[in-house]
C-alpha cells in the first residue's frame, strides 16, 4: 500500500489537506450564543482520514469543467467561489470532474465531516475562539477567517483571503454556504462512528454562513437547509476525497 500523501493539488489546482481520523463532540453546547435548537452536542467518530479541498469551488475551477459560469457575482473573477449552484449542480460537477480524473474520486463531505474539518481541533463557536456577536457588527475573531454581513460588502470575496484554521482550510467560516453530501436531519442522540445522515429526505445541509448571513450562522456548529435544487448568490461548495 503506498504512503497517503499530507496534501496534494490537482490538475485544476484545486489544493486538497488530509484531515486525520478522529474523534470530536459535534453541535454545540446550550450557552452559546446564537446557538440553534437542531444543535444537539454528540459524539462523533470518524475513523478513516480524508482529503478536504482548502478553498470553496473557484468560478474558474468550475468553468474548466462545466465549460460555463452560472455564478451572479462573476465580475469578482476566477478565484472567487462559484455560487448560484444547487446540490444537483454539484453532483453534476462531481460526475464530470471524476470522469477525467483517473484514480482520483471525489465527492462532497459528509456534515460530520464538514463540521469536524471546520472545528480543526477546536471546540468554540469559531475555528479561532469564541464569537462575541451575533448578528452584523465587528467581531474581531470572525473578521480574521471570514466574510459575512458584517465585512462583506454585501457581495463574495475571491477565496483564502483570510486566514485557514490549523489545519490550513480557508473560508470554513462564511464567502458562501456549502452543500454538504446529507439530507437535513436530528441528529442522533448518542455517540454514532461515521455518520451519513439521514437514509433520506427532502432538504440538503449547508454549513459554513456567507457573506449576506449574521455571524451567528459562521458558527462551526450552524446548520442550514435548502432544497437539493435550490440555487442562490451565496451557495456553492468545496470538495472531499477518501483517499
Amino acid at each position: 500500500v503506498g504512503q497517503i500523501v499530507v496534501e496534494f493539488t490537482n490538475v485544476l489546482g484545486m489544493k486538497f489537506v488530509l484531515i486525520p481520523a478522529g474523534t470530536f463532540m459535534m453541535g454545540s453546547p446550550l450557552n452559546e450564543p446564537g446557538r440553534d435548537s437542531d444543535e444537539q452536542r454528540h459524539k462523533v467518530t470518524l475513523t478513516r482520514p480524508f482529503y478536504m479541498q482548502t478553498t470553496e469551488v473557484t468560478q474558474g475551477q468550475w468553468q474548466a469543467v462545466m465549460g460555463e459560469n452560472p455564478s451572479h457575482f462573476r465580475d469578482c473573477g476566477e478565484t472567487c467561489p462559484v455560487e448560484m449552484v444547487s446540490w444537483y449542480d454539484s453532483q453534476r460537477f462531481i460526475a464530470r470532474l471524476n470522469a477525467i480524473s483517473g484514480a482520483r474520486t471525489y465527492r462532497l463531505p459528509t456534515e460530520a465531516e464538514w463540521e469536524y474539518a471546520a472545528r480543526s481541533g477546536s471546540q468554540t463557536a469559531l475555528s479561532n475562539g469564541i464569537l462575541t456577536v451575533t448578528g452584523c457588527a465587528y467581531d474581531a475573531k470572525l473578521d480574521r477567517i471570514g466574510w459575512y454581513c458584517g465585512n462583506s460588502g454585501n457581495k463574495s470575496h475571491p477565496v483564502a483571503q483570510k486566514q485557514p484554521n490549523s489545519w490550513g482550510l480557508y473560508d470554513m467560516h462564511g464567502n458562501v454556504w456549502e452543500w454538504c453530501q446529507d439530507w437535513y436531519g436530528d441528529y442522533p442522540s448518542g455517540p454514532v462512528t461515521d455518520p451519513q445522515g439521514p437514509a433520506s429526505g427532502l432538504i440538503r445541509v449547508n454549513r459554513g454562513g456567507s457573506w449576506w448571513w449574521f455571524a451567528r450562522f459562521c458558527r462551526s456548529a450552524n446548520r442550514i437547509r435548502y432544497m437539493p435544487f435550490d440555487h442562490t448568490e451565496d451557495i456553492g461548495f468545496r470538495l472531499a476525497m477518501t483517499p
